[in-house]
């Protein structure tokens, strides 16, 4: 099974030598890994550089965009210069965070779920991060979706989904459109992935009401939205956040922004948001 991998990075030189080395290191090699370079001023690029020269299935993209840290849009155009490099002899296709470290059969262990279940769309493991000496799960969401840190997509999932979202949210809306084209998801609990950064911490205050902007965008209606941002909101502990998304919600509404589904595909996702927030097998 031939595993692409494509890694956007910015200023990651502290990290992106530690990902790159457990990934060269897989006892299932990938083959082929493209960093999108977008706009470091350290030294990233020389690193990634110097593994390339090592492993031919390395190569680097260098890309220039605004030095704002906006999650969503940044990091998949980012990812779209890396996909633009790739050859179409793929079997999955994955957008990693340049911070993680892989455990060494992590894209083994992978590929055997996708052999093993044809109707496996997407995959992954888990974030850990280091809390006082220890690696502890990063447990900012529910345990049955797959962080946007470590997207793994079977090739005609991917496709089908339409690719990947140029907006906040993609990490999300891809799942939910992947179930709605009947794919399965998986995340397995034995595959722990050391997170070197913890999520949000380079975000901007500009993202701040970007979260709601794109509950709006996913067609999730009021109540799922205000649902759902209470919980993101405690999870994050932080009760400034909830009115942050619920702003961006209202302000996306009231500028009518554009839709990431379509309405059958919004009607699919609603129905599911409430089948999950009520309890029941979806």
């Amino acid at each position: 099974m031939n595993f692409t991998i494509i890694i956007p990075t910015h200023n990651e030189e502290s990290s992106i030598g530690l990902t790159l080395d457990s990934l060269s290191k897989q006892t299932h090699l990938p083959k082929q890994i493209v960093v999108v370079n977008d706009n470091s001023t350290d030294k990233t690029q020389d690193i990634v550089e110097a593994y390339a020269e090592r492993h031919p299935f390395i190569s680097l993209v260098n890309s220039k965009s605004s030095n704002q840290h906006l999650p969503g849009s940044k990091i998949i155009n980012a990812f779209y210069k890396g996909f633009e490099a790739l050859n179409d002899n793929y079997d999955v296709i994955c957008k990693f965070d340049a911070d993680l470290i892989f455990p060494k059969d992590y894209l083994e262990k992978l590929a055997s779920h996708f052999n093993n279940n044809l109707k496996l769309g997407m995959a992954s493991g888990f974030c850990y991060i280091e809390k006082n000496g220890d690696w502890v799960l990063e447990n900012l969401t529910r345990k049955d979706h797959i962080r946007g840190a470590l997207k793994a997509y079977r090739k005609d999932c991917f496709l089908q989904i339409g690719k990947l979202k140029r907006s906040m949210g993609w990490d999300t809306v891809d799942e939910l459109l992947a179930k709605f084209y009947g794919w399965e998801i998986l995340t397995d609990e034995s595959l722990h992935v050391k997170h070197l950064k913890p999520t949000g911490i380079s975000y901007n205050k500009a993202s701040k009401y970007l979260q709601g902007e794109a509950m709006y965008k996913m067609r999730y209606g009021f109540f799922i939205t205000l649902i759902s941002a209470l919980k993101l909101a405690y999870k994050k502990g932080s009760f400034a956040l909830f009115t942050d998304y619920m702003a961006g919600y209202f302000k996306a509404k009231q500028e009518k922004v554009v839709f990431l589904v379509s309405e059958d595909e919004g009607k699919f996702i609603r129905n599911l948001r409430w089948k999950g927030m009520l309890g029941k097998s979806v």
